[in-house]
């Protein structure tokens, strides 16, 4: 027999409590809004199955849970995963103009922009877990330890590795949204009257764009290096009938694009230093119904 009802209420309303922090972890662990839920939803079910009654420490519990799934998932991802390598941008949290949730700002709490996300992707596993925990959730190395099956050094090792690489590659946006938004409106600007001299002007010497047209959509798939080259895409493809809705992405300036009401383009900026060091841009279809 299950559990009686109100014991089940009980754990429902407990585990409702966690909710937020746990899909928080989920989502900085897996970088796919949908993964992240997934995640949440099976340590439900392992909870439910479980019995809150009998767990001490249900905080504790939980978080391993969500952390053990994500790392199944991680580890899976890792041998079927058939994206471009460099291409694939992960699920932002998009916001337009209101103030954001309570639960999208505890998504969003130790963001760096996409590039942080970006970043995080190119990451094994273990590095990944290790990191999260440690540095963008504050976990102890003795509690990711336990978390992971791994000694306190090795999580330390982990951490640190894959904290070397962080820093190398990703980019902390500038501050202020009304700064970004001023780069972002005069690249639009440039590109829609063909003025390849003035985005180049807006871009880093080391810009990237990523632009991810997922697997039904591959050959807008592209991952383009250089200013030259980057002006150079956003040219060709300006379209003076598309619409640009402001959209804030992952805490930083970002663009809706839409065609006759239909979404094509959602892309995340990073400017740093007064340039546009960064364009990630999700074309994808599907993902896009799930993100706007």
């Amino acid at each position: 027999m299950g559990e009686p009802v109100d014991e089940q209420q009980r754990a429902a309303e407990q585990f409702a409590g966690h909710r937020v922090r746990l899909r928080a972890v989920a989502y900085r662990m897996l970088g796919s809004l949908p993964e992240a839920e997934d995640a949440v939803q099976d340590t439900w079910i392992r909870l439910a199955r479980s019995g809150a009654g009998e767990i001490d420490n249900l905080g504790g519990w939980l978080t391993t849970v969500v952390v053990r799934v994500c790392l199944n998932q991680l580890k899976s991802r890792s041998v079927r995963r058939e994206d471009p390598v460099g291409a694939h941008v992960p699920d932002p949290v998009v916001s337009y103009g209101g103030e954001p949730t309570p639960e999208d700002e505890a998504l969003l709490a130790d963001a760096v922009g996409l590039a942080l996300s970006v970043v995080l992707d190119t990451l094994g596993p273990g590095e990944r877990v290790a990191f999260v925990l440690h540095d963008l959730f504050g976990f102890a190395f003795d509690e990711i330890a336990v978390i992971t099956g791994r000694s306190p050094a090795a999580a330390r090792q982990l951490a640190s590795r894959a904290r070397r690489r962080v820093t190398a590659r990703a980019t902390a946006p500038d501050a202020g949204l009304p700064a970004q938004r001023q780069v972002v409106d005069a690249f639009f600007a440039a590109a829609r009257r063909g003025d390849f001299d003035g985005l180049v002007a807006l871009l880093d010497p080391e810009v990237v764009l990523r632009a991810d047209g997922g697997t039904a959509n591959p050959r807008a798939t592209a991952l383009v290096r250089g200013p030259a080259a980057v002006a150079g895409r956003a040219m060709m493809f300006a379209n003076p009938a598309a619409q640009l809705r402001p959209a804030v992405v992952n805490g930083a300036a970002g663009v809706l694009i839409t065609l006759d009401g239909r979404p094509i383009s959602l892309i995340g900026f990073t400017v740093a230093g007064g340039r546009i060091v960064e364009i990630d841009s999700i074309t994808d279809p599907g993902r896009l119904r799930t993100l706007v």
